[in-house]
């Protein structure tokens, strides 16, 4: 089995790329990706806190403790020629599509970053589809990693990729959820959810659309075997995820940032959890549907979660860093009623996953470690 990973160098393209050297030890697994991320944080004025070493490096550390069957492909998916040449050479039977411009705020700075975030996500994913049909490998499983962003908010509770829809004479349908992201960034990934399920529709080809929550933690059970395996760990308002960043704060003892009144609803999945389930997609497969999982084990309100951290820090450290409530410097809805349903997401896990603070001890222990980066980039945290 051939398996392409893109994004490998990224938050968690890097850590999978380990659990599916473990999990499929027959496989090739290429992995490609233009090491761009780490240009955009740079850019930001910002930096990982865990130090990564270069591509080359962490091939010869992971070779160390037998993950001996990656292979890294420099190259930038927006290059069509490029796509084409790797997917007529490689022929994958898997294609895992995580590299993507993640950020929602960097891609609101301004009109050259929101024109390159789309240019970026849309076309590297439109070449790699199109590659595969123009090459006759419609038969390919097809895997990529949007966002639950696309949802948007709504009054509504959420099913996994589709709403049933009845008109006013009563008339019904089941159709894809609307793309109603409320980010030029989050909104790309709608663009690659309609992409998905026209090739679907037009080809047959199997296209898994993996609905990515809020990804949070440090660690994952390959890489807790050498810190040099370590994955990316960002914290700056641009890159760093909410839980992430907050994780950084009570390091440093600074008030967690509450973005508005609070109130806003937002789902959330282990780093664990997030590889895991990506490895049980490619090991289930997929018979020609456009299939759509909601990748979230837990969804809770913004305010509740900085509460729950506060008590958590009391009782690790005999203090909390306490909160502050800041004006709100994105555009969203801060009320919502809506629920995610995730039974078939839950279902690749068999049940079991991570809580959202099973490893907040372990994920503090490693910060804590890095605390000089952390107060270097203690002006980084807000805009």
């Amino acid at each position: 089995m051939k398996i392409l990973l893109t994004g490998i160098d990224g938050y968690i393209g890097w850590p999978l790329a380990l659990k599916l050297s473990k999990e499929f030890r027959e496989a090739e697994i290429f992995g490609i990706d233009n090491l761009a991320r780490r240009k955009w944080v740079e850019e930001v004025g910002s930096k990982s806190v865990t130090p990564i070493l270069p591509m080359k490096d962490r091939l010869k550390v992971a070779e160390e403790y037998g993950f001996d069957n990656i292979r890294f492909i420099y190259g930038d998916l927006v290059d069509k020629d490029f796509v084409n040449n790797v997917i007529r050479t490689i022929k994958p039977d898997i294609v895992l599509h995580l590299a993507a411009q993640p950020s929602a705020p960097y891609s609101q700075i301004n009109l050259d970053r929101a024109y390159y975030t789309q240019k970026n996500n849309v076309l590297g994913t439109l070449n790699l589809l199109w590659a595969l049909r123009e090459n006759e490998l419609t038969d390919v499983h097809f895997i990529e990693t949007t966002t639950t962003g696309i949802y948007g908010a709504p009054n509504i509770n959420i099913g996994e990729g589709f709403v049933k829809v009845v008109d006013e004479e009563g008339n019904e349908d089941v159709l894809p959820f609307p793309n109603i992201a409320t980010s030029f960034y989050h909104v790309t990934k709608g663009f690659d959810a309609t992409n998905m399920w026209l090739m679907n529709f037009q080809t047959g080809m199997a296209c898994t659309d993996v609905r990515t929550s809020i990804v949070y933690g440090i660690n994952t059970e390959e890489t807790k075997k050498d810190e040099r395996l370590l994955t990316r760990f960002d914290v700056d308002f641009y890159f760093g995820t909410l839980y992430n960043r907050w994780c950084s704060m009570i390091i440093l003892k600074r008030p967690l940032t509450v973005y508005g009144s609070g109130n806003q609803i937002k789902p959330f999945i282990s780093l664990e959890d997030c590889c895991r389930s990506l490895v049980e997609i490619v090991r289930k497969g997929n018979k020609g549907e456009y299939k759509v999982y909601n990748q979230l084990t837990e969804y809770v309100r913004i305010r509740d979660l900085a509460e729950e951290l506060n008590k958590k820090s009391e009782e690790l450290f005999g203090s909390s860093p306490g909160i502050e409530f800041i004006p709100n410097p994105r555009k969203e809805k801060e009320e919502s009623k809506y629920k995610f349903k995730n039974d078939e997401f839950i279902k690749l896990l068999n049940g079991k996953y991570k809580k959202m603070f099973d490893e907040l001890k372990d994920t503090l222990e490693i910060l804590d470690k890095y605390r000089n980066t952390l107060e270097r980039l203690r002006g980084r945290f807000l805009k």
